[in-house]
């Protein structure tokens, strides 16, 4: 658990100032003061060595009127064109990707996928990367449900 909560630390900038606000299974909360947001981070159960480490996190940027906004760093770069899935117990959605990042298609979508989140055991985040090799991140939702409602007491505490 030392090493989960410190890697989330890093995974943002290390400039920043991080308030911690709480470790909730797998699933860590913390602010950022400037610009000021929150958020629920983890990683996924299994992570291959890399140039940079997967996450998914549920952010809260209140300056933009962002709320629950999902959040995916992909294990490995994805190759152009190729579909980035997210699957969440019985429910699939096709998520907008960059190279390495994919979000979901609309704050709507964020709403029922937060949902989803905090019913279900497991997501995973599925495509085919550079080298054309498919890959899968999966994460546990334990506790997930926790940090995230931290991560929006957080932020609303400030608003």
């Amino acid at each position: 658990m030392k090493r989960l909560l410190a890697g989330l630390i890093l995974l943002s900038s290390p400039a920043l100032a991080r308030d911690s606000l709480g470790i909730f299974e797998g699933w860590g909360a913390f602010r950022d003061v400037s610009p000021l947001h929150c958020y629920a981070i983890a990683e996924p159960v299994t992570s291959i060595a890399g140039r940079w480490r997967a996450f998914a996190s549920i952010a809260h940027w209140p300056e933009k009127n962002v709320r629950g906004q999902l959040h995916i760093r992909l294990s490995r770069a994805r190759r152009s064109g190729a579909d980035v899935m997210l699957v969440i117990g019985d429910r699939k959605w096709r998520l907008v990707a960059g190279a390495s990042d994919a979000w979901a298609p609309s704050p709507n979508h964020d709403t029922f996928i937060l949902a989803k989140m905090r019913t279900a055991r497991s997501m995973s985040i599925s495509s085919v990367s550079a080298n054309g090799d498919g890959f899968a991140d999966t994460y546990s939702l334990k506790g997930a449900a926790s940090a995230i409602d931290a991560a929006a007491l957080g932020c609303a505490a400030n608003r």
